[in-house]
Parts: structure tokens; C-alpha cells; sequence
């Protein structure tokens, strides 16, 4: 039974707290917030054992921690968790600096933790069934990957209050480039940013193209807190293109189409509440070693296959991590030199 902590209080953690955690091989331990009344509120609500804003208190409870603190403060709390030696799994957007991303993967590394960055979408059946229905070829060459998330939300949310930190782009930018980064790879050549802002200053609605050489291919990233749009993941291939609808990032349903118009396959898999859980599984598995799916082949060869591929993936979800950290810091000093 692993021992869970969750530093943070916000809204995903109430979430997290909820849900995430029910029927998996974990036990809920403690909530830290250096504000103790809003750690001991969050703990008497959830009926969490330990409510504290004491650090060392905290890590005496834990074997891992889910990071759920304002995207700021997640390179310091990672860092100190990892040298405590505890797993840590990070809310996105995980780190702001593509250096830092580099050097706190190696930390967990040469202390054999696990790091993760918690997007819930990497995890879940349909998101993982789509990308291996791509590798199958199914709609030929991949060119093209469009993907968009918006919310409206209120004015005065931290998210269109914080001028350092805030905006679309850090808020569900993180999703969409995973989508392109994961699909099309993390070596793009070129990328750039149209910004739309309010009366403040603010980044209410965010695009962001890749291009990458020798014409191997396209994205195109929509995020916006204060502009809605559909919210639909679009991959377009050299025999076909596979539509998954909103909301994608949920996914749940999508259907692979070809030229002929009479000819289209759907795919309807199932989403567990909020998703949350989907990266936590996986997450406990890589501290156990399991490396990926609970279920057990007959076939110790398909077993092992299995878990290579496992490591694989977990491999390629830390460079993307790494990347998305890198053009999270680009995107920062571009709107910092915006308001100079």
C-alpha cells in the first residue's frame, strides 16, 4: 500500500481527493499547504488523516506526493520531494524551464523515484487505443495534428488574475502541444505563438503552430479561457484522418474516416469520472514496477514485450515533459517582453 500525500488545496486537489484515488492500491495520507487552517479544512473534509503545514510532519506520512500547487512553486516542491526520496506525481503545466524539466528528471532517475507530469489524457483507454490505431498506419502519413481546448471561466479565477503565470496558454496550452508532441514527435523545427489578450494585458486565447522539417509535418494548438471554440483533436493522414470529438481530451469517442464517404470506423471507450485516476494507476504501477496495465498475459514473450513497450512509452512521456517545459518558458518571456 503506497502512502499518498497531495500538496495544494485548490480546485484540482479537491478533485484529486475525491476520486483519484478510490479502489487503487494506495491510501491517502496526508494534505500540505503552508496556510495550516486551509490544510486541516481540506483534510476534516476529505477525511484525510493529516492536515499540516509542517513540511517534514508531511513527508514523515508519505512514500509519494501529487503536486497540485500553483505551476510556480512545482520546481521547488519537486526538487525537495525527490531528495526527501519520495515518487512524485506534478500537475501540468509540470515545470516552466525545458533545463529544469532535464535536470529534475535526472534527479529522480539516479535516485530510482519515479517523476510524472499528470496529464490525465496520455493514460486514459481511448487516448491510448487512438495512438496505437495510428501506428497500425491506418490513415497513412501523419501530416497534420489540430487540437483545441477552451473554457469560458470568471474574470476574477486566478487564471485571468495572475500576469506572471496565468493565461490560456499555462492553464490548457499543456494539452494540446502533448497532443502534437506525442503524436508528431518532439523534434519540431519551428514554432510561434499568436496571442490574443484582454483589456489587461492578459492571454485569453493562445495559438500555437509547429512546423517541422522537411515538410514531415504540421500542428496547431488552440487554448482560450475567455474565447470558446470546439473542442475537437484533429489528425490528418495521407489515407484518411481520425476526428475525436469533444471533449478530445476526455476521449471517449472517435471515429477514423477515409475518402469514401460511406466508409468510417468508430471507437467508443470508457472514461471514469474526472480522468485523474487514469494517471494515478499508472503512476502506482511504475512505483511497483508493473510498468503499465494491470491485467497479466498468458504468454511470458507477450509479457515481455509488453512491459518494453511500457518503458517506452514512460520514456517517451519524460521527453515530452521535457518539451513542453521548454516551450512553456519560451512562451513566458515572450509575453514578459509583450508587457515591458
Amino acid at each position: 500500500m503506497i502512502r499518498l500525500g497531495i500538496i495544494g488545496t485548490g480546485r484540482i486537489a479537491k478533485r484529486f481527493a475525491t476520486d483519484a484515488w478510490q479502489g487503487l492500491d494506495t491510501e491517502l495520507r496526508a494534505v500540505y499547504n503552508p496556510n495550516r487552517d486551509s490544510a486541516d479544512s481540506f483534510s476534516r473534509r476529505y477525511s484525510i488523516p493529516l492536515g499540516t503545514a509542517d513540511w517534514e510532519e508531511f513527508l514523515g506520512q508519505i512514500d509519494a506526493a501529487y503536486v497540485a500547487s500553483p505551476s510556480f512553486s512545482h520546481g521547488n516542491y519537486i526538487r525537495m520531494l525527490l531528495e526527501s526520496g519520495k515518487h512524485v506525481l506534478c500537475e501540468k503545466p509540470m515545470l516552466l524551464g525545458g533545463q529544469e524539466a532535464k535536470e529534475l528528471f535526472a534527479a529522480a532517475k539516479s535516485r530510482n523515484l519515479v517523476l510524472m507530469e499528470a496529464v490525465k489524457t496520455a493514460y486514459c483507454p481511448g487516448f491510448r487505443a487512438l495512438l496505437e490505431i495510428l501506428a497500425e498506419g491506418r490513415i497513412g502519413e501523419i501530416r497534420d495534428v489540430e487540437a483545441c481546448f477552451t473554457k469560458l471561466v470568471k474574470p476574477g479565477l486566478r487564471e485571468l488574475t495572475d500576469m506572471s503565470y496565468g493565461g490560456s496558454m499555462t492553464e490548457l496550452g499543456t494539452y494540446g502541444c502533448f497532443a502534437v508532441l506525442r503524436i508528431l514527435g518532439c523534434d519540431y523545427g519551428d514554432l510561434r505563438f499568436s496571442v490574443q489578450r484582454n483589456g489587461q494585458g492578459m492571454d485569453i486565447f493562445t495559438k500555437v503552430f509547429f512546423e517541422y522539417e522537411d515538410g514531415r509535418g504540421t500542428g496547431l494548438v488552440k487554448a482560450g479561457l475567455g474565447v470558446k471554440s470546439e473542442g475537437e483533436l484533429i489528425i490528418s493522414g495521407t489515407r484518411g484522418y481520425l476526428l475525436a470529438r469533444a471533449p478530445w481530451w476526455m476521449t471517449g469517442h472517435f471515429e477514423v474516416r477515409y475518402e469514401d464517404l460511406g466508409q468510417c470506423d468508430v471507437y467508443d471507450y470508457p472514461f471514469v469520472g474526472n480522468g485523474l485516476q487514469y494517471e494515478l494507476q499508472y503512476f502506482l504501477e511504475r512505483i511497483q514496477g508493473k510498468k503499465g496495465d494491470t491485467y497479466k498475459t498468458e504468454s511470458e514473450t507477450m509479457e515481455s514485450k509488453k512491459t518494453e513497450l511500457e518503458t517506452m512509452e514512460s520514456e517517451a512521456m519524460e521527453q515530452v515533459s521535457i518539451v513542453l517545459a521548454d516551450i512553456m518558458e519560451r512562451f513566458l518571456t515572450a509575453e514578459a517582453g509583450y508587457r515591458k
